[in-house]
């Protein structure tokens, strides 16, 4: 009788997403080259924010973006000025 490994029975065939080849490009333009199942292969994938610009990883100081325009409705509600 051969013996069979444990996982034969947990590890399910043809279910899995395609694991392949991909690059991140970082805000500062430095490319990553990585596996994932994110679209095709050789796709690219763009970052906004990333450890070099997220002020969790910086430490710097409080930056807003105000793209939607929704800073400034709550300054013109309720006076308060911030720095973009």
């Amino acid at each position: 009788m051969e013996k069979k490994s444990f996982f034969w029975c947990i590890v399910k065939k043809n279910i899995h997403p395609d694991y392949h080849e991909i690059t991140v490009v970082l805000t500062n333009g430095e490319k990553i080259h990585t596996r994932s199942v994110y679209g095709k292969a050789g796709d690219s994938i763009n970052l906004d924010i990333d450890p070099l610009t997220h002020p969790a990883w910086t430490g710097g100081g409080l930056r807003l973006v105000d793209t939607a325009g929704q800073l400034s409705k709550f300054s013109k509600r309720y006076g308060q000025e911030f720095e973009g």
